[in-house]
């Protein structure tokens, strides 16, 4: 469950970094990015071999399948796919995870900045839309869902300014944009006279414009978690298949040289592409999962299938409009599922856990408040502490992996759970290799024991966000224009290299990425310009 509470200066700190010259682009190249959420460099492996005549086993035998790839950790939609577009991980990027918390910042809807306590959550989620509630997130268009490739190609525009943290030096709200610390593969195509387009599932997704702010010129990002049937489009995965459609449908009109509603003719991008969450869902979702050992079950197969069909469709409208030969696919994930194991599965409610660490933290300080201030747990914990010395963070960790639950086992506050699910405990500047003073690293940062889940909710079977190998190792192949025939790599490979390699495909310096600078983050072995 993610639970992020804010409880009651420094600047936002974006990296101001001479850019790197652009070499020449190649107009005539194309790369589509797809990242398939929770899809496994396994489960890749699984469908190739059960159906060796579909569009991912052809994508798989014509390209370069990397075969141990991993996302950066935290293993989340917004640290994945920002990494996969900059080429940074969170310490560079700024960005740990899409509910976190800025001690440096000042809480949304803040006037008096003069008078305020530094020390808001940033939430880069649905919660920041006009109306969570709409598919078009509060653009107002009739005839939904049916209109929504009409919806605004300014997602920006439909965020709430009193959702987002303020800025202390300018007392404005911070664009999610203007958050992120680094520029993007989009900004650096943008330089160099190419078109950009891309398709996700909130408007927050502007983040990808940069901090320049014009980075991706199509940005289509109908909001997923919208109200459809009884619940949203990833409570029923048939409900998730055609959200999904709603984004093939917009690419395939880039594919075809229009923008995303298919109303204007501006050219097919350079770089572009989308998000599908069918799998995500499938993963997630009661009647879905993995079988015994570890193999997709029929709502997980199922999912593949759909998404396998719609990736057909996008290569077979790359090779309609004769694009195929200059269009390289780039196929990926920005998460994967943990567990795949389904006796794994361990539930743990941590509202009540991090009751009990407040609780006993103001045994021992009384008149202190509480010790957290925001937290984030998927089937990872990440605290943000209103007291940042070592010694709360060591409080924090001897509480949380204290383990017998009786007695007076923490300076003298009993403790009241008799085990928080976790592994090993850190400090969050220490685990992320980042400076204690950076207002945004989470203060500790807990592993999960494999299988454990942070949820109230008893219907979910598997969760993403930690550092576990079921988060982490994703699918990753390179197939089309700049691969010349079928490799597998077994050398490790982070999938923050994507970035450098898609500039690198375009004939673009992978150095004009502030990331690559900061991190020297190589492109993907064995591609050609």
């Amino acid at each position: 469950m993610r639970r992020t509470t804010l409880v009651a200066a420094v600047a936002v700190g974006l990296v101001a970094t001479t850019a790197a010259p652009v070499a020449a682009a190649a107009p005539d190249r194309h790369v589509l990015l797809i990242s398939i959420d929770g899809l496994h460099a396994a489960d890749l492996a699984w469908y190739v071999r059960q159906h060796p005549h579909s569009a991912l086993a052809g994508l798989t035998r014509e390209g370069i399948d990397y075969a141990h790839a991993k996302t950066p950790v935290p293993s989340d939609s917004f640290p994945g796919l920002v990494g996969q577009l900059t080429g940074g991980n969170p310490a560079t990027t700024g960005i740990y995870y899409d509910a976190t918390y800025n001690h440096a910042l000042l809480p949304a809807g803040t006037t008096d900045c003069a008078g305020a306590k530094p020390g808001a959550v940033v939430d880069l989620t649905e919660d920041l839309d006009k109306n969570p509630a709409a598919l078009d997130a509060g653009q107002g268009l009739a005839g939904l869902p049916n209109s929504i490739l009409g919806m605004t190609g300014a997602p920006q525009t439909l965020i709430q300014p009193s959702g987002l943290p303020v800025d202390p030096r300018t007392c404005k709200p911070v664009q999610p944009n203007q958050y992120l610390k680094v520029n993007t593969v989009f900004e650096v195509a943008r330089a160099a006279g190419l078109r950009t387009a891309w398709s996700d599932k909130h408007p927050a997704y502007s983040i990808l414009n940069g901090p320049s702010g014009t980075g991706v010129q199509d940005l289509f990002t109908p909001e997923i978690n919208s109200s459809v049937g009884a619940g949203d489009w990833t409570t029923d995965n048939t409900a998730t298949r055609q959200y999904d459609h709603y984004k093939v449908l917009a690419v395939r009109n880039e594919i075809d040289g229009y923008d995303h509603a298919g109303t204007t003719r501006v050219g097919t991008p350079a770089v572009f592409g989308l998000n599908f969450q069918t799998v995500s869902t499938a993963q997630k979702l009661p009647a879905g999962g993995y079988l015994a050992n570890g193999t997709p079950g029929p709502l997980l197969a199922s999912a593949l299938d759909s998404v396998d069909g719609e990736i057909g469709a996008l290569t077979a409208e790359l090779g309609k409009q004769h694009l195929a030969d200059r269009t390289t696919i780039v196929l990926s994930a920005k998460h994967g599922q943990s567990p795949t194991d389904p006796a794994a599965l361990t539930r743990i409610a941590d509202g009540p856990l991090l009751d009990g660490l407040n609780a006993a933290w103001r045994a021992v300080h009384p008149g202190s408040g509480d010790l957290v201030a925001a937290s984030t747990d998927d089937d990872a914990m990440l605290l943000w502490l209103n007291d940042r010395s070592a010694a709360a963070v060591d409080f924090a960790r001897h509480y949380l992996l204290a383990q017998n639950g009786t007695g007076n086992d923490i300076a003298g506050a009993p403790k009241q759970f008799t085990a928080s699910g976790l592994q090993a405990v850190y400090s969050g500047p220490s685990y992320f290799h980042t400076s204690a003073a950076d207002p945004r690293v989470p203060d500790v940062v807990g592993v999960a024991q494999y299988g454990v889940v942070y949820t109230g909710k008893k219907s979910k079977i598997a969760e993403h966000g930690g550092a576990a190998p079921d988060d982490r190792d994703v699918a990753l192949v390179v197939a089309g224009a700049g691969v010349h025939g079928h490799r597998v790599v077994d050398a490790p490979v982070s999938t923050v290299q994507i970035a450098p390699s898609i500039l690198t495909l375009l004939r673009l310096n992978p150095n004009a990425l502030q990331a690559v600078r900061i991190e020297h983050t190589q492109a993907l072995p064995g591609l050609h310009t």
